[in-house]
């Protein structure tokens, strides 16, 4: 099969002002065209460029906009309001034009390029139109002047379309105002910034010097609090109107000028009430809304709106039709199936319509049903059945979703139908980019036929297996098949049949015989799982008890460690939490090495290997902590140190545990990775074909230190001097051991200042190797992401009897508006047979034997 080159999986041109598929983007600043605003140097503390406006105006197709054209009258922008966040807002359109200007004024308080980005996607999530408002260039400490720009495009048919908003190197929106008018009726806006390490609040922050604000929003039944903290400590009382306009609640003064009302219970969380702030700046909190509980009726949602005739039920409403859109690639005369998701976000039972519509010539669609009753936060599948006409290149349907509860809502997913076979069928080399609302699917027309939510392992005779809906999964001569491991479980010592058997972590081990062992939850207890059958059969062995927070790991292979028994385990116990580090932990490690005797696995007693080891952190990277040949069990964690103890990093140690003798070494240093004390940087442990352990230890955006034992099987002997395999800043450790001992790892890699995103920073998917007689090479961009700022990949490397490199990854933006509007989980996984030098989708038949 051919191979692809990087640059057609879509690296985009590196301009200002993008223009897309039927839409018109132009850039001014209030009053007077914009050419030639000053451009300011680099900034210093992130590396990337400020960007003056471009020298000449772009938009399509020569359809020059003109200024004097008729006034947007809706929007916050039409009634004097600026908004502080990012996030975006959803319109309810009708055919026709939609039009949308948006508006941003830098605060320039720090010297930091504040880049807005405006993306409208349609209801299918089709990115209709892309720009880019630049930084002001201005001073630090000297408010800026407005800047515009305006997205234009055609509504074929109704739904509910997206602007998405972003803003380079401030992804919590505190260095600038942005707001935007319309001539859409129905809008709500979504005040949704970046994520923080903190219980999630969205505060509404609103700029409106000369009129009155409304927050026209749902209230919660619960009752609520209400905070309005102005940035005048003389700014009057705010009123609040129920549904019917009647003034509710009796707001007091309280510290440095905030107001607050304490609202009872009994609300109608379908009605709207009316927040009213006299003119200025203020920030807005109210629980429902900017603040959640257990039993807010939506969770999670900043859905608002600053004028009571724009807002419509969206939120009763999220995720209606999912998924948005999917490419099918088929041959003339094959048919197609798909399975989307009706979603009621509300509180009522609703009855969903669906139909089929078309942008061209009609052709056959089934649906499995026409109507589906959906209970109150619940969703329920629809199939769709289709062919691609035969003297067709291609086809389009649109499926439609009409809540018949609410026939003013209506929105629609679109099936696209490609004649061939997917690009995703063929090897690529990397990087591989992902662009907003376009990624493996609307790209290269993957649709994965193998179980997506977790990493693949596999058994001695390399058939795979995987955990997936809290089940486990292996591959069979008819298939997936699904091993319903509760039906099957008992009790070790054969005390009765299990009642519920959920994984504790995805991993999955093998010994040599073709047994199965994991760790689970059995039930409420963690225990070690049995197969000694391939999967027929399973037996618990619970851990000894704890009331102690625990996390674990369990050996499983990375290359060239095969076992003959059980594998060992580690138990994480949180012991305590700084609380002036935040990510200090403290845990005891202890490490449970079990054995077989006769038909039963024995645990024996935990091992302490330490008192002040930081913990786990395992959601990306996955790193194993332990590596076995023999008799010998050798173990990698990382510890906590005295936060006055000047330091260049946390320190990584290891120890070896002998099966014969049932003795424990002396823990041996193998490296610091920076910065101290901080639970992100788990170190990684393997072993090569010769018994020579490898080493990384974990960072939080610093190099990994490496080390290699000076003898095989021995940790006492001691280890190489560390040094840095990079001078990136990487984070996540996954690391494995190929059959000709060339070390791989995975990790997550910060660019700045560089393409696509210049004037930001960026998160990156990457690859590291060694090969056995060289020096580490150069990371290698695997998977650039959509948007700039942070990101992780939830990413898992392993690597199965062949050699073959298998990584799983489930990209996630900081960007709470583009995250949550997904609904599910975006996990794919792609296979290298080539060291990661080219790169191919998985699909099953890369799995059958043979291949």
């Amino acid at each position: 099969m051919a191979l692809r080159d990087g640059n057609r999986f879509g690296i985009p041109p590196l301009y200002r002002g993008i223009v897309c598929t039927q839409a018109l983007v132009l850039i001014w600043s209030i009053g007077f065209w914009s050419i030639g605003l000053p451009s300011t140097l680099a900034d210093p503390e992130r590396g990337g460029q400020r960007a003056g406006l471009p020298s000449e105006v772009v938009w399509l197709d020569g359809q020059q906009p003109n200024p004097a054209e008729e006034p947007l009258p809706f929007g916050p922008a039409a009634l004097g309001i600026e908004m502080g966040g990012i996030g975006g807002a959803y319109f309810a359109a009708e055919p026709g034009q939609l039009i949308i200007e948006v508006t941003k004024r830098d605060l320039n308080r720090t010297t930091r390029t504040t880049e807005l980005r405006a993306i409208l996607a349609g209801p299918d999530r089709q990115v209709l139109a892309e720009a880019f408002i630049p930084d002001d260039g201005l001073p630090a400490g000297k408010l800026g002047p407005r800047q515009s720009v305006r997205l234009v495009a055609d509504v074929p048919r109704p739904g509910i379309y997206a602007l998405n908003i972003t803003v380079s190197q401030d992804r919590y929106g505190e260095a600038m105002y942005w707001s935007f008018r319309t001539n859409c009726r129905r809008y709500v806006i979504e005040t949704s910034r970046g994520h923080r390490d903190a219980p999630h609040e969205e505060p509404i922050v609103l700029y409106h010097p000369e009129n009155p604000a409304r927050v026209c929003f749902r209230p919660s039944p619960l009752g609520f609090r209400v905070e309005v903290i102005p940035r005048d400590p003389n700014l009057p009382a705010p009123e609040l109107l129920d549904s019917f306009g009647k003034s509710t609640g009796k707001f007091e003064r309280g510290d440095r000028g905030a107001w607050w009302a304490q609202i009872p219970s009994g609300a109608d969380p379908d009605s709207v009430w009316q927040l009213v702030i006299p003119p200025g700046t203020a920030t807005i909190h109210v629980e429902g809304l900017t603040r959640w509980r257990r039993g807010d009726p939506y969770p999670d949602l900043c859905y608002w709106t600053p004028e009571p005739e724009a807002y419509f039920p969206f939120v009763c409403f999220r995720w209606l039709l999912t998924p948005y859109r999917r490419v099918v690639y088929l041959e003339p005369g094959e048919e197609g199936e798909l399975t989307f998701q009706v979603h009621n976000n509300g509180r009522e039972e609703i009855d969903v319509h669906l139909s089929t519509e078309y942008p061209e010539e009609k052709f056959p669609v089934q649906l499995s049903a026409n109507q589906i009753r959906v209970a109150p936060k619940a969703a329920e599948k629809v199939t769709v059945r289709f062919g691609l006409p035969q003297s067709s290149e291609g086809a389009t349907f649109h499926l439609r979703a009409t809540p018949g509860q609410d026939p003013g809502f209506t929105t629609y997913s679109t099936v696209e139908i490609r004649r061939g076979r997917p690009p995703a069928e063929e090897p690529f080399r990397p990087p591989l980019v992902l662009k907003p609302y376009a990624h493996e699917n609307e790209q290269f027309g993957l649709l994965p036929d193998y179980p997506t939510e977790n990493e693949i392992y596999f058994d001695p005779n390399n058939r795979p297996f995987v955990f997936a809906s809290g089940d486990l999964y292996r591959l069979g001569k008819a298939g997936w098949e699904q091993l319903r491991i509760r039906e099957k479980t008992v009790l070790g010592g054969g005390d009765g049949r299990a009642k519920s058997v959920v994984p504790l972590t995805p991993k999955i081990a093998f010994d040599n015989r073709g047994g199965i062992y994991f760790l689970a939850q059995v039930d409420g207890r963690a225990s070690l799982m049995h197969s000694p059958d391939g999967g027929e059969t399973f037996r618990a062995y619970p851990l000894p008890p704890t009331e102690l927070p625990a996390s674990y790991d369990l050996e499983v292979f990375t290359g060239h460690n095969l076992s003959e028994g059980p594998p060992p385990i580690l138990r994480f116990l949180r012991t305590g939490r700084d609380p002036k580090l935040f990510w200090r932990f403290l845990h005891r490690l202890e490490l449970f090495v079990p054995e077989r005797k006769g038909n039963e696995i024995v645990l024996g007693e935990p091992i302490l290997l330490s008192d002040q080891c930081l913990g786990l952190s395992a959601h990306s990277g996955s790193p194993c902590c332990l590596v076995s040949s023999g008799r010998k069990v050798h173990a990698i964690w990382a510890e906590a140190t005295d936060p006055a103890e000047k330091i260049p990093g946390t320190p990584a140690y290891v120890n070896t545990y002998d099966r014969e003798t049932r003795s424990l070494g002396k823990r041996v240093f193998v490296g610091y990775g920076a910065p101290p004390n901080d639970i992100h940087n788990t170190p990684a442990i393997t072993m090569d074909s010769q018994g020579y352990l490898h080493t990384l230890g974990g960072t939080h955006g610093a190099p990994f230190p490496y080390a290699r034992s000076l003898q095989p099987h021995d940790t006492q002997q001691g280890f190489t001097e560390p040094q840095y395999i990079s001078r990136g800043e990487q984070t996540y450790i996954g690391f494995v051991c190929g059959p000709d001992d060339t070390l791989y790892t995975a990790f997550r890699l910060w660019q700045r200042g560089k393409a696509p995103f210049p004037n930001s920073h960026f998160a990156t998917l990457a690859l590291q190797r060694k090969i056995a007689t060289g020096t580490w090479e150069e990371p290698e961009v695997l998977i650039i992401p959509p948007f700039s700022e942070y990101s992780v990949f939830y990413h898992r490397l392993t690597v199965d009897r062949k050699g073959r490199l298998f990584l799983s990854y489930d990209y996630w933006s900081t960007h709470w508006f583009y995250r949550i509007d997904h609904f599910g989980r975006r996990r794919v996984t792609m296979f290298s047979s080539d060291g990661g030098r080219t790169w191919k989708f998985l699909t099953t038949r890369d799995l059958l034997p043979g291949d």
